[in-house]
């Protein structure tokens, strides 16, 4: 359907929404690019569906951006170069008919927690795809939408604590908020979680069932991660830069939930003490690189979805800054740069919806040694992106033929990749044995 300018403005009834949809927004989002035309979002919180290539030394993406107006604060930060992986890829499924999963934790034995985000359950998958019953003493969630168990992270000492971490929608009164618990894991079928303690609560809570956030990172100094989100709707979003709130920010805690007294807002009046990093919109893949950074990737809008090197108090700048749209092509964002908030290593337009990230450190494939591996959901892929002094150089599309909603992706201990898919399944890549 097409939407001229004079009809966004007569419904937003804003002026300033006139001055830059005067030109239809299918004519303005293709000038320059002949014979193109943009999808349009297909459901609901659905983005524009890219249209992938891979020509070397061309872009993978071929669509236009959806936000032309919005250039690119330096080179390369968007529509890098075209990869390809020369190295066979074995794709192998371990398990099915998991209830959508959303999180992998390897146990010393290689072993896997895998997470079903509605139905709140926990099992223990073998490597050969046997799966556990649901583990008992698994907290109460808050299932709907995008909501329920999601995270799942083994303490870095677990080999002597038995300790292990989840994160979650936890039901409120007068609504939900993010939650991460510590429990002791005991052995069984099915296992079992004793002594579980919430040690942190996302503040204040809210009626949403969007965007939480959720992911869990140790850092070396046994430090935990929490990334959160800013909850979507009007009320949460303009919290997101508000250091009164938790929403739209990256918490930093002790693992029993205190905040470290080296965090950055920790004595300013007023401030949550856990915060990290603020403005971003909802952070569903973290990792930490070779030097011990935290990397993130960050959800958009329609366009506009990003990769960020996350440092100590710094803002990311949502929803002030951004290269995105409202999903219904209404705009967000004045501009996408502004002086003292951060611009993204890379972003996406149109978006990946980025549900994972991990940063590849082993030896099984040598040319994806520090290679960025990303969890595409909307674009129906496993992203990789080679990196050169912390700028993107070039991007790979991997498993599109496929046609899977990939949720999460993690190195396991022995080099492999492993993925979830929105499907229900576990897989694992290898490098293909010739013959």
């Amino acid at each position: 359907m097409k939407r001229y300018g004079y009809w966004v403005c007569a419904l937003s009834l804003s002026l300033a929404a006139c001055d830059k949809t005067s030109t239809p927004k299918h004519e303005r989002a293709t000038q320059g690019v002949p014979g193109a035309k943009v999808l349009p979002a297909e459901g609901e919180g659905q983005e524009t569906r890219p249209r992938v290539g891979g020509e070397p030394g061309r872009p993978v993406e071929t669509a236009p951006p959806n936000v032309p107006e919005f250039k690119p604060a330096f080179p390369g930060q968007t529509r890098a170069p075209a990869l390809r992986t020369k190295t066979a890829i074995q794709v192998t499924t371990i398990a099915q008919d998991l209830e959508e999963p959303w999180a992998i934790a390897f146990l010393p034995d290689r072993r896997m927690l895998v997470t079903e985000k509605h139905e709140g359950t926990l099992r223990v998958v073998e490597a050969n795809g046997t799966k556990s019953e649901p583990a008992r003493g698994v907290p109460k969630v808050d299932g709907a939408d995008q909501g329920g168990l999601l995270d799942v992270e083994i303490d870095p000492n677990f080999a002597q604590t038995k300790l292990l971490y989840l994160s979650y929608y936890e039901p409120r009164k007068d609504g939900n908020g993010l939650a991460v618990a510590r429990a002791r894991f005991s052995e069984g079928n099915p296992p079992k979680l004793d002594q579980l303690r919430v040690v942190f609560r996302m503040q204040p809570t809210l009626d949403s069932s969007k965007h939480a956030g959720g992911r869990l990172v140790f850092g070396p100094d046994g430090l935990l991660f929490v990334t959160l989100g800013e909850r979507s709707i009007v009320e949460g979003r303009k919290q997101a830069r508000d250091l009164a709130s938790h929403f739209g920010k990256i918490v930093r805690i002790h693992p029993d939930g205190a905040p470290p007294k080296d965090n950055p807002f920790v004595d300013r009046p007023g401030a949550r003490p856990e915060i990290w990093s603020l403005g971003h919109r909802n952070v569903l893949g973290a990792d930490l690189d070779a030097k011990n950074r935290l990397w993130i990737a960050e959800m958009g809008p329609r366009g506009g979805d990003e990769l960020n090197l996350v440092e100590r108090g710094k803002d990311y700048g949502w929803p002030t800054i951004g290269y995105g749209e409202e999903y219904s092509g209404e705009p967000i964002h004045e501009k996408s740069q502004a002086p003292g908030l951060e611009q993204p290593v890379y972003y996406w337009d149109p978006v990946i919806s980025p549900g994972a990230l991990s940063i590849y450190s082993g030896d099984l494939f040598r040319e994806w040694k520090g290679s960025f591996l990303i969890a595409g959901l909307s674009s129906q892929a496993l992203i990789r992106l080679e990196l050169e002094s912390d700028r993107v150089v070039g991007e790979e599309r991997l498993l599109t033929d496929r046609g899977d909603r990939m949720r999460e992706v993690v190195e396991g201990p022995e080099g492999a990749v492993y993925l979830l898919t929105d499907e229900g399944d576990l897989l694992k890549l290898t490098p293909k044995t010739p013959g």
